[in-house]
């Protein structure tokens, strides 16, 4: 069996999917237990509108601790990436595990990318588009995608040549 890839993300990283995770989580919260909120305070003897705000609550705290805590770390210990001689080894999952290899002949496009959150932390993520669709590295400094997209955008014009 081939050995894991050797790069890791930048470590910053394990902020963005914190804050990421944590507006998402929230936006959801919100969106769940406004309408139960709103029931609740119109008609305060509504004990069950209280009773299901309260256990949205409930699940949106525990639902912060799992994704913004515990997760984060692990998800960013099991992510690495590797450019070979002929190919993108990529490698990532806590639960479902998953390992691809990228030809570099394969390689249609290679893109970086940089959404607000990404762009505070000073990162940015290399996108690498195949016929059967797209393979993202996240959380890397800016000048590391650049050099990652350049380097790969060049193994595939080369891979390409040769075939």
């Amino acid at each position: 069996m081939r050995p894991l890839p050797q790069n890791q993300l930048n470590p910053k990283v394990k902020s963005v999917w914190r804050i990421s995770d944590a507006l998402w989580i929230t936006a959801t919260f919100v969106v769940c237990a406004g309408g139960f909120f709103i029931a609740a305070l119109v008609e305060p003897d509504s004990g069950w509108a209280w009773a299901v705000v309260g256990i949205v609550t409930a699940i949106w705290v525990a639902m912060m601790l799992v994704w913004v805590v515990v997760l984060p770390p692990i998800r960013y210990a099991r992510w690495r990436y590797e450019v070979g001689e002929n190919e993108l080894d990529i490698a990532k999952g806590i639960v479902w595990r998953s390992r691809s290899v990228i030809p570099f002949v394969r390689v249609q496009n290679t893109d970086t990318k940089q959404g607000p959150i990404l762009r505070a932390f000073g990162l940015a993520s290399v996108t690498v588009a195949t016929a059967a669709g797209e393979h993202v590295i996240p959380g890397l400094s800016f000048e590391e995608a650049d050099v990652l997209r350049d380097k790969i955008a060049e193994q595939a014009r080369l891979a390409q040549e040769d075939v």
